[in-house]
């Protein structure tokens, strides 16, 4: 027998995507967002995450703003942003931001980026210049989808000084799940994070999402949950992952639709104001309409 390092790599095959997750061809208004988004030279997460929503987001000219380059500290096995040399940041990002949202006439922007280790702040200071700037140009509510930024308290402070209208960020898998999925990230640390928030500013709506398919159980799912709900956190997406390439963690399961509706019932009994439950839900896939939805809910 050949020893262990001169035998063949087998590849893993890729499952085949099921028709569920099939997806509409583009629309004439995802040209306008897209020279919009290219004259401004501006990143999104639609492209730079793949998001497999692009063509319905870009048509009804919406997009999720990425700020601070397009190249990240973190060597998550599920994202396929690229990895490496951090980009200096632009100063009149901001500007820009704000101006891409005025043309795309947004009521709701929503504020993601890369994670910057490589900052002492984690890039907080640059949020809540970008959450000023659309406010000041546009008058839309702006909510922001940030990193952990180590567990900063004075950079989570930073971002709150804008008053961003919702706070989101991603617990993302189980925990058990989290060496191989979200490296040189903390659950804990994630709980922190919106407790923080929650603990600071109470009437800013916290968010928080996650991914199905990468070999979770339901329980270990509505155990996040109940997390979450503990530390005060109103809203949640959960999705399908979808492998970006074949470096990537694999698919361990195409979760159906009818089972995300079930999961969507038993998080709503824990308590959660609003859940966006489904295969092609993102952090930000309808974000307007949730915050929207939990305000009303909120003055009823």
């Amino acid at each position: 027998m050949p020893p262990p390092e001169s035998l063949p790599v087998v590849e893993r095959p890729r499952r085949r995507l099921p028709r569920w997750l099939n997806r509409p061809m583009p629309a004439p208004g995802m040209l306008m967002t897209e020279g919009i988004l290219t004259d401004l030279g501006l990143q999104t997460a639609c492209e730079s995450a793949r998001c497999p929503n692009r063509t319905e987001c870009w048509s009804q000219q919406t997009a999720t703003f990425m700020i601070l380059g397009n190249v990240c500290t973190r060597p998550c096995g599920f994202c396929s942003v690229p990895k490496g040399k951090t980009e200096t940041v632009e100063l009149d990002e901001p500007e820009r931001v704000a101006e891409a949202a005025e043309r795309l006439g947004l009521s709701h922007v929503v504020i993601t980026s890369v994670t910057r280790d490589d900052m002492p702040d984690g890039g907080a200071d640059h949020f809540y210049h970008c959450v000023l700037a659309v406010r000041r140009r546009t008058g839309a509510a702006v909510e922001v989808l940030t990193p952990d930024f180590l567990g900063n308290t004075d950079a989570i402070d930073r971002v709150l000084e804008a008053s961003p209208d919702v706070f989101n960020h991603n617990t993302e898998t189980v925990p058990r799940l989290y060496d191989r999925v979200r490296r040189n990230a903390r659950y804990q640390r994630t709980l922190d994070l919106l407790k923080r928030v929650k603990d600071r500013r109470p009437e800013i709506p916290t968010k928080s999402g996650l991914m199905l398919g990468l070999g979770e159980t339901i329980e270990e799912v509505l155990e996040v949950c109940a997390d979450l709900r503990s530390v005060g956190c109103e809203m949640i997406t959960i999705g399908q992952y979808l492998q970006p390439s074949p470096e990537h963690l694999p698919v361990e399961r195409y979760v159906p639709p009818e089972e995300f509706d079930e999961i969507g019932r038993l998080v709503r009994k824990i308590g959660f104001g609003m859940v966006a439950s489904g295969p092609f839900v993102r952090s930000s896939y309808h974000a307007g309409e949730m915050a929207d939805e939990l305000a009303g809910e909120t003055i009823r």
